[in-house]
This record gives C-alpha cells, structure tokens and sequence, in this order.
C-alpha cells in the first residue's frame, strides 16, 4: 500500500512537470494545434488529477462494498483512513472552486450582454456608443447568438480594410468557439494550482489563431499586422474584457503577434521539430492518464484483497 501512496503522490504532483511540456509543444505547432493542445491538456491533467484523488478517497468504501472489514485494510495500510481523508476534502475544495469559477464566468457573461442593451445591431455586428475603443466576441447566452461587440471609438481609428480585419477576427472567436477552450482551461485551474500556467500560452494562441483566419479572410497579411496593432494601440487597457469566457482584438503580447502575422504562415512541425512535438506530447499524455490508470490500480488492488480475503475464511477450519 506504501507503492500506491507513492503512486497517488506523483499522480498529484505530475501536472507540475507535465505543463512546462505542454507550453513547449504548444510553441512548436500552428495556432489551431496549439489552442487545442493547451485546452485540451489542461481538461485531461485536471481529469487525472481528480480520478487520482478519487481513488485514493473510495478505498474504504470500496472495501465495504467487496466485505472487506475496515480493521483487515487499515492493519494492511494503516495511513489509508488519513489519506482517504485527506483526498476527500481536496475532492470537496475543487468542486468548490469549479462551482465558484463556473459562476464567475457566468456573471461575466451576463454583465457584457447588459453592457450592450442600447446598442445598434447589424446582423451579427453589435456597435456600442462611446470614444473608448473597445471590441471582442460575446458568446451566446440565454439563447441569444453570439455577437461581435466594437465601439464607435473602435471604428473611428481603423480604415475600412483595417475594420474588415477586425471583424474577420473576432467573428473567427465566435466561429472557432474558442471561448469555450478558455473556459474550460479556467475551470481546469481550479482543479490544479499548476494548470493556470496554461492560460497565459492558450490566450495567446486563440488570438493568433483568430488573427490567421482573420490574415486569411483579408488576404493580406500585412494589413492584418497593421490592424491589430492600431486596435490594440487604441484600445484602453481598463476597458478590455481581459478574462474569461470574452476574447478581444487587443489581448496577449500583441508585438509577438503582429511579428508573427508579419512572417510567413505557420506549418506544422517536420523533421527534429516534428519529434520533439511527438516526445513532448507523449510527455503530456503520461501525466494525464497517469491519474487514470491509478484509480484503476487501486480499484483492482482493493478487489484483489477482499478475494484473497474470501479465499482464506473459506480455508480456514470449521
């Protein structure tokens, strides 16, 4: 029982090695791959994270359903009370958080949609008055579709072409559903403290990839670069949205950014830089599955004991 706390501990402590891994696979891929990496490493690590803690919490439960008398396991594994404790109220303080975080982004929502009330909308083009610049994709809520959101302060610096860049890139957030991706790396933080370094990484690539479909749409990527730069040089950094589940023009390191839309356009890995991706993700996929396999193992473990259990009373002498 000593190996399957050993197990338990590395299964909770593996997110801290596995994120660096992940932020340095999301680098060597295109926008999309990387968006998807970062959101869906962060959903599978958190994932582990919690079977881990679920295995270890169900043991003693787990044994009272295979008749295994509490007293037999804890003189076999006298730390499992302790540590079943222990994941239980770690189990408890994570649906705490995610019920908190789930919330918050819902409040979020909510407060940008009643932002908008008086503003003029044209088919999916919602126009708010004011000199500030502002402008970011709002998803649906409450059945109503997702909307692009810009201000007339917004308008007023950009050039027709520079608008069109604009909308094509937070109708490409609307499109691509990326702010479900964040959302759901906001509540895989909440699981672990290590996966909220994957937010900074999975802002940024959503951006650039809405800045792609965006260079896309215009055909001219060096328009796209003036575009976001003059939006995001407009924009004022306390009217940004800056938090999930809304994404802006102006958010991420904009200089990497247009820097980016200002060089040729990003292919997937070959060669050394294709086998450094694989390795990094094999990495990844280890510590995400790791939790996983040892609720398995325990869930055998526990069943195997109450067999070899059986095996003995029914040996023993009548």
């Amino acid at each position: 029982m000593s190996l399957i706390l050993v197990l338990g501990a590395l299964a909770v402590l593996l997110p801290w090695a596995a994120v660096p891994a992940a932020r340095h696979l999301a680098v060597l891929l295109p926008p999309r791959a990387a968006s998807l990496t970062l959101a869906g490493s962060a959903v599978l690590l958190a994932i582990g994270t919690i079977a881990a803690l679920a295995g270890l919490f169900h043991v003693p439960f787990l044994a009272g359903l295979e008749h295994l008398p509490l007293s037999h396991v804890v003189a076999r594994w006298p730390a499992v009370v302790p540590v079943s404790s222990a994941a239980g109220v770690l189990l408890t303080v994570q649906a705490v958080r995610l019920a908190l975080r789930w919330r918050r982004q819902r409040v979020l929502l909510a407060r940008a949609w009643a932002l908008t009330g008086d503003a003029t909308s044209d088919g999916d083009l919602l126009v708010v008055a004011g000199r500030d610049a502002e402008a970011f994709a709002l998803p649906g809520h409450h059945g109503r579709a997702g909307r692009v959101v810009v201000s007339a302060g917004m308008l007023s610096v950009l050039s027709p072409a520079e608008r069109a860049v604009l909308l094509a890139h937070e109708r490409a957030h609307l499109r691509g559903r990326h702010h479900l991706l964040s959302a759901a790396a906001d509540l895989a933080a909440a699981v672990h403290p290590a996966l909220g370094r994957l937010r900074p990484g999975l802002d940024y690539h959503l951006e650039r990839w809405a800045d792609e479909q965006a260079a896309g749409a215009v055909a001219d990527r060096r328009t796209a670069a003036t575009a976001i730069a003059r939006a995001a040089l407009a924009g004022s950094p306390s009217a940004r949205p800056g938090a999930s589940p809304l994404l802006s023009v102006s958010s991420g390191p904009v200089p990497q950014r247009v820097q980016a839309l200002l060089a040729p356009e990003p292919a997937r890995p070959t060669g050394r830089r294709a086998r450094a991706a694989a390795a990094l993700l094999a990495t990844v996929a280890v510590a995400a599955l790791f939790g996983v396999a040892l609720a398995y193992v325990l869930h055998e473990h526990v069943e195997y004991a109450a067999q070899t259990l059986r095996v003995k009373v029914d040996a023993a002498p009548q």
